[in-house]
């Protein structure tokens, strides 16, 4: 359930109206999984929205060390929503973070990015709100075992709707599996998830999250999407977080588990997460005009910023070894940095359902849901911004299949990063464009690039392939 809470008041009077038993507040840390610890009500007061509630930030990810570990969480109160799998009432409130000495803003608070990154669009001009709406894939599995030891490593999965439990002894074994690269829309039983996404849709409505659509997707073995109505950037970066919590507990509440991890499959298709976006000024969208598929000039300078910055993008929204395993052709994944219209084998796709000038609005193909959404909406919009700012063209749109593009042709389209270290490197040598009105900062983007090299790729580089099942199942 959404409150609509505007203030400290309206919360603390939710509380009480509402019996709440129990007070969680969450944060995203640097990769991007939400932490949380919860307090009872009677510790929440007034000072707690202004002061904020101390937390040790030296046990988080990309944050604290521990000779300054004390930092502090401070709730937003517009995001109040009742929990829907706690067993007594439980309040949700998604916070920012503070530095208890400065009382300045934690510069690696990722919401806080977020949000430097709107007020920055305001500041420029040329618009006044950025509307992002990402379809999130994911899988839901029946069974799930990996592990990593010295003397060995393994993962292993099972769906009972996939294609390689087609003549397994179960009894009964009742057929209608999901064959390789078929699971798109296929209708039950086949598709033996659709109970469970409703459930998820439910939910999330009822936590005031408007939901488009739900289907099952490309792969066999539990794949499907939600897509969610676009909202401004930080919302947005906070109902994908809501999304994630929620489709991975209804999973669990019915005997499954879901992971947004973007290729667990060997040889199916991984799941990405296409973004929407656009920018508005007045309550107006500036990206509909009289150019290429109803396209603005301020439209196709936008896509030339993310074009030029897409290596450097995909450290951001791509940021892990397994993304690289999606990002790679023939699966529907682009890597291809061209645009055009209507063409998914493109990293830039303008959608055509409907010529109405609200609808107008770039598709990036390339970033997949194990990203930090702060940190990737910012860093999209932000190249967005420096390719209005500095009107990059994008050049011409490829209206084919690039996949199959003859060889001397395909070599004119710029790639994507093939392997994270790229991407990261990329990163390091472009990243300017992301400190524009101190949204990002180096000391964010240094953090990342470090946590990365060290924590994931390092490790990685030690142990086989089975790892990345340890480090990214549960993004």
């Amino acid at each position: 359930m959404l409150y609509n809470c505007k203030s400290a008041d309206d919360v603390l009077e939710t509380i009480k109206k509402h019996a709440i038993e129990m007070v969680d507040l969450r944060f995203a840390d640097l990769p991007g999984l939400w932490q949380h610890f919860s307090v009872p009500p009677r510790a929440l007061d007034l000072d707690s929205f202004a002061e904020g509630v101390g937390f040790d930030g030296s046990s988080i990810r990309g944050f604290q060390e521990i000779q300054e570990s004390d930092m502090m969480v401070v709730p937003d109160p517009a995001t109040a929503f009742l929990d829907p799998f706690t067993e007594a009432p439980t309040l949700v409130l998604i916070c920012n973070i503070r530095d208890p000495i400065t009382q300045q803003p934690y510069s690696r608070d990722v919401r806080q990015v977020a949000q430097k990154a709107e007020t920055y669009l305001e500041e420029t001009a040329i618009g006044d709100v950025a509307y992002f709406g990402p379809e999130l894939e994911h899988f839901v599995f029946n069974d799930v075992r990996y592990d990593q030891s010295t003397n060995y490593g393994y993962y292993e999965i099972d769906a009972v709707e996939a294609n390689w439990n087609a003549a397994t002894g179960s009894s009964p074994n009742l057929g209608h599996k999901l064959r390789p690269k078929e699971g798109y829309f296929p209708v039950p039983p086949a598709d033996a998830l659709q109970d469970a996404r409703t459930h998820m849709v439910s939910l999330l409505e009822a936590i005031g999250i408007e939901v488009e659509a739900h289907h099952h997707e490309v792969a066999t073995g539990g794949q499907g999407e939600i897509d969610m109505r676009y909202a401004p950037l930080t919302r947005m970066a906070d109902n994908v977080m809501i999304y994630k919590y929620v489709v991975k507990n209804v999973a669990r509440k019915r005997g499954m588990t879901a992971t947004f991890m973007p290729k667990p499959l060997f040889g199916d298709n991984g799941s990405g997460m296409h973004v929407h976006q656009s920018v508005w000024k007045g309550g107006q969208p500036i990206f509909a005009g009289t150019g290429y598929a109803g396209s603005s000039d301020v439209m196709r300078h936008y896509i030339g910023g993310l074009l030029k910055h897409a290596p450097a993008l995909l450290a951001i929204c791509a940021p892990t070894v397994n993304s690289y395993r999606r990002l790679v052709p023939g699966f529907e994944a682009p890597v291809n940095l061209g645009y055009s219209a209507r063409n998914r084998s493109a990293a830039c796709r303008i959608p055509m359902y409907t010529a109405d000038p609200k609808a107008k609005r770039v598709e990036f193909r390339c970033p997949d849901p194990a990203c930090n959404p702060y940190l990737a909406f910012a860093a999209m919009l932000m190249a967005g911004l420096d390719g209005i700012r500095t009107r990059i063209d994008p050049g011409e749109a490829i209206d084919k299949n690039l996949y199959d593009l003859p060889p001397e042709e395909l070599v004119k389209v710029p790639s994507a990063p093939a392997t994270l270290e790229e991407a990261l490197d990329a990163l390091e040598a472009d990243h300017q464009f992301l400190l524009a009105g101190g949204v990002f900062t180096k000391d964010v983007v240094e953090t990342h690039l470090a946590y990365k090299r060290t924590r994931e790729i390092d490790e990685i580089r030690l142990r086989p392939h089975p790892y990345e099942f340890v480090l990214y199942y549960d993004v």
